[in-house]
């Protein structure tokens, strides 16, 4: 365990693996302590992957808002800072991959390879669906709004369908209302807009999208590799989770990373 400072915010850190070094930023909620961790992914087998708690998360101090994209950006920053490293491949999932763009943006020494993950632009490009407006909802109505989100193949025909998997399913959405951290996270992603900057990231960028999600629909991902001067753009079979659903996703990064 490892611990980066900025601004007085301690953020708590991980490492696994060995090889070329891989930031992964994760999303909304991310907590290292969560199961599986990114570090349990199949990219360990190939990289030296470091992940952290984000401000208000996890293990990470939670200091008083507001928090900002720019905070997020220079966090990760930090992070690399922390353990030694001038740069990395970077992975941002979800939310982690607005935090990504942003690093990119204020950073743009410290990313070789860029992959973004079932995320958005902003702006003309398109936003992410407003998981703010779910944050007061009863657990399971929020439950099941995020479940159609997460794979628009999971309507309510398709839980009639399938009952048994989808209670599976629709019981890993359950969870407790945001705390004051992720209240905040919730509120920067709101007003998340790279998109007038974008055309400045001149380094390789792959943009990986689910083909069924609702939450960071595929036009959304279409519009944010077409505005990168260097983005190519993959879609997989699945939704917003489509990195545990469709077994090409990994190996597609992989590639992608080791790439010269």
């Amino acid at each position: 365990m490892i611990i980066a400072t900025r601004g007085g915010v301690r953020l708590h850190v991980e490492q696994a693996g060995r090889g070329p070094a891989v930031l992964i930023i994760s999303g909304t909620g991310g907590d290292l302590r969560h199961r599986p961790s990114p570090l349990e992914w199949p990219l360990v087998q190939s990289f030296g992957l470091t992940a952290f708690d984000q401000r208000g998360l996890g293990r990470s101090d939670r200091p008083d808002g507001p928090y900002t994209m720019a905070d997020y950006a220079d966090d990760a920053a930090a992070v690399l800072d922390a353990v030694g490293l001038d740069r990395a491949h970077v992975l941002g999932v979800s939310f982690g991959g607005m935090v990504a763009q942003e690093l990119a943006i204020r950073h743009p020494g410290r990313i070789d390879r860029l992959v973004l993950a079932c995320t958005s632009s902003g702006g003309p490009g398109g936003s992410s669906y407003p998981l703010h407006e779910f944050a007061d909802l009863p657990m399971d109505e929020r439950a099941v709004r995020l479940m159609e989100l997460s794979d628009t193949r999971w309507d309510a025909s398709w839980r009639s369908a399938h009952p048994e998997r989808a209670a599976r399913i629709l019981e890993s959405f359950r969870r407790p209302p945001p705390d004051a951290g992720g209240r905040e996270q919730l509120q920067a992603r709101s007003t998340h807009d790279a998109w007038s900057a974008l055309t400045s990231v001149t380094i390789p960028v792959l943009v990986c999208a689910g083909r069924y999600d609702g939450i960071a629909p595929l036009h959304n991902s279409r519009a944010l590799a077409d505005r990168l001067p260097f983005g190519d753009l993959r879609v997989f079979e699945g939704g917003h989770l489509f990195l545990a659903q469709d077994p090409a996703a990994f190996p597609e990064i992989t590639t992608f990373f080791l790439r010269a």
